[in-house]
Protein backbone atom coordinates (compact mmCIF):
# COMPACT_ATOMS: atom_id res chain seq x y z
CA UNK A 1 0.00 0.00 0.00
CA UNK A 2 0.97 3.67 -1.01
CA UNK A 3 2.15 5.31 2.45
CA UNK A 4 1.11 8.54 1.31
CA UNK A 5 0.60 11.17 3.73
CA UNK A 6 -3.25 11.80 3.05
CA UNK A 7 -5.04 15.08 5.33
CA UNK A 8 -7.71 13.26 7.49
CA UNK A 9 -10.56 15.06 9.03
CA UNK A 10 -10.92 17.59 11.83
CA UNK A 11 -12.08 14.88 14.68
CA UNK A 12 -11.38 11.97 12.66
CA UNK A 13 -8.31 10.31 11.25
CA UNK A 14 -8.50 8.71 7.93
CA UNK A 15 -9.33 5.21 7.97
CA UNK A 16 -7.24 2.61 5.92
CA UNK A 17 -10.12 1.64 3.34
CA UNK A 18 -10.53 5.20 2.64
CA UNK A 19 -7.24 5.73 2.53
CA UNK A 20 -6.13 3.42 -0.02
CA UNK A 21 -9.57 4.07 -2.19
CA UNK A 22 -7.92 7.72 -2.14
CA UNK A 23 -4.66 6.84 -3.17
CA UNK A 24 -5.74 4.81 -6.06
CA UNK A 25 -6.88 7.92 -8.25
CA UNK A 26 -4.85 11.17 -8.29
CA UNK A 27 -7.59 13.19 -9.12
CA UNK A 28 -9.33 11.99 -6.26
CA UNK A 29 -7.07 12.79 -4.03
CA UNK A 30 -6.34 16.22 -5.22
CA UNK A 31 -10.02 16.71 -4.99
CA UNK A 32 -9.49 15.26 -1.32
CA UNK A 33 -6.95 17.79 -0.44
CA UNK A 34 -8.85 20.93 -2.19
CA UNK A 35 -12.01 20.35 0.52
CA UNK A 36 -11.47 21.60 3.96
CA UNK A 37 -10.61 19.54 7.12
CA UNK A 38 -14.58 19.93 8.25
CA UNK A 39 -15.58 18.65 5.08
CA UNK A 40 -13.55 15.86 5.16
CA UNK A 41 -14.24 14.87 8.53
CA UNK A 42 -18.04 15.17 7.15
CA UNK A 43 -16.78 12.18 4.46
CA UNK A 44 -15.47 10.27 7.23
CA UNK A 45 -17.78 10.12 9.51
CA UNK A 46 -20.16 9.45 7.13
CA UNK A 47 -18.40 6.50 5.35
CA UNK A 48 -17.42 4.57 8.59
CA UNK A 49 -20.71 5.20 11.04
CA UNK A 50 -22.48 2.41 9.04
CA UNK A 51 -22.96 -0.92 11.11
CA UNK A 52 -22.18 -3.31 7.99
CA UNK A 53 -18.76 -3.92 6.47
CA UNK A 54 -20.61 -3.94 2.96
CA UNK A 55 -22.01 -0.97 3.60
CA UNK A 56 -19.28 1.18 4.17
CA UNK A 57 -17.78 -0.57 1.19
CA UNK A 58 -20.40 1.33 -1.05
CA UNK A 59 -19.76 4.50 1.03
CA UNK A 60 -16.31 4.92 0.30
CA UNK A 61 -17.04 3.78 -3.18
CA UNK A 62 -19.59 6.85 -3.17
CA UNK A 63 -17.04 9.07 -1.73
CA UNK A 64 -14.56 8.53 -4.41
CA UNK A 65 -17.09 8.79 -6.66
CA UNK A 66 -18.85 12.22 -5.75
CA UNK A 67 -15.00 13.74 -5.58
CA UNK A 68 -14.58 12.69 -9.42
CA UNK A 69 -17.88 14.41 -9.86
CA UNK A 70 -17.13 17.98 -7.67
CA UNK A 71 -19.03 17.17 -4.91
CA UNK A 72 -17.88 18.42 -1.70
CA UNK A 73 -19.95 17.22 1.00
CA UNK A 74 -22.16 14.60 1.84
CA UNK A 75 -25.45 14.99 0.58
CA UNK A 76 -28.61 14.82 2.68
CA UNK A 77 -26.93 14.12 5.62
CA UNK A 78 -27.15 15.53 8.91
CA UNK A 79 -23.63 16.26 9.63
CA UNK A 80 -20.88 14.70 12.20
CA UNK A 81 -22.73 13.96 15.43
CA UNK A 82 -19.22 13.82 16.75
CA UNK A 83 -19.15 17.49 16.24
CA UNK A 84 -22.08 19.30 15.80
CA UNK A 85 -24.39 18.92 18.86
CA UNK A 86 -27.68 19.65 16.86
CA UNK A 87 -26.68 16.23 14.49
CA UNK A 88 -26.54 13.92 17.39
CA UNK A 89 -30.73 14.04 17.84
CA UNK A 90 -30.80 12.18 14.48
CA UNK A 91 -28.47 9.04 15.37
CA UNK A 92 -29.39 8.93 18.99
CA UNK A 93 -30.97 4.82 19.39
CA UNK A 94 -34.58 4.86 18.61
CA UNK A 95 -36.77 3.77 21.58
CA UNK A 96 -38.65 0.58 21.09
CA UNK A 97 -42.54 0.25 21.74
CA UNK A 98 -43.66 -2.29 23.65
Amino acid sequence: MNQRNISGGFIHDLPVDLHTALAADPNVLAAWEDITPLARNEWICWATMVKKQETRAQHVARVVSELKQGIRRPCCWPGCPHRNANAKKWFAPKKRAR
